[in-house]
């Protein structure tokens, strides 16, 4: 092999190289984002009622990011079981990481897709509301693990994001900015639909339910 052959697939591999590290730092920013926005979330909970419009708001407003952090985590789990040279040099998550990915992704989707269906119905929410509420209970339980196993990588790297120049961060943050005005878009579209919920009939409607 030629000295200018060599040049070129070591050029090659670095640029490959810079595309798994940028997929990496957009979902350690992703992760980073959602985690602020999910304790918010979380404390909602403590006062579902009294809270119920920034709960339902902020809920939709996590379509966005979740979505964007699905493909990406979905982008590298395909690039490396395809045995992509660049994935496979960066290694795979560890094990137990592996195995929670599907439940975090699995149940991340039931809760929100729950969540949004109850917005269309005028009622106590009935199975809907008990399928959301299971959803969620799965859900806590998978994501403090994820977000343990992650916290540590994901900080790490999102700080060397600001830090540090490296190719395409505007790219990347320009999907983060739209990942979020995506979400919080269809957010202010669709709490039109939300106003028995935030309206006096979900004061009625949960008191029927836990009364």
């Amino acid at each position: 092999m030629s000295a200018a052959t060599r040049d070129t697939a070591r050029s090659l591999d670095e640029r490959a190289d810079d595309g798994v590290e940028g997929n990496s730092r957009l979902t350690s920013g992703l992760g980073m984002i959602l985690l602020v926005m999910l304790a918010v979330e979380g404390y909602t909970i403590l006062d579902v009622r009294g809270m119920i419009t920034l709960h339902i708001f902020l809920g939709v407003m996590l379509v966005g990011p979740v979505l964007l952090k699905v493909a990406s985590t979905l982008y590298r789990f395909v690039r490396y079981y395809s045995h992509d040279a660049a994935y496979v040099r960066k290694g795979p998550p560890h094990i137990v990481l592996r195995v929670l990915g599907p439940l975090v992704t699995l149940s991340s989707l039931a809760l929100l897709g729950t969540g949004i269906a109850l917005l269309y119905v005028h009622s106590d929410g009935g199975f809907l509301l008990t399928l959301h509420q299971a959803s969620f209970i799965v859900w806590v339980s998978v994501m403090t693990l994820h977000v343990l196993g992650h916290l540590r990588e994901a900080a790490v790297t999102s700080w060397a994001e600001v830090r540090r120049f490296a190719p395409r961060r505007r790219l990347r943050l320009a999907a983060l900015v739209l990942a979020v005005v995506v979400g919080v878009g269809g957010a202010a579209a669709l709490m039109p639909s939300a106003t028995y919920w935030t309206g006096r009939g979900a004061q009625v409607g949960f008191h029927h339910k836990h009364h």
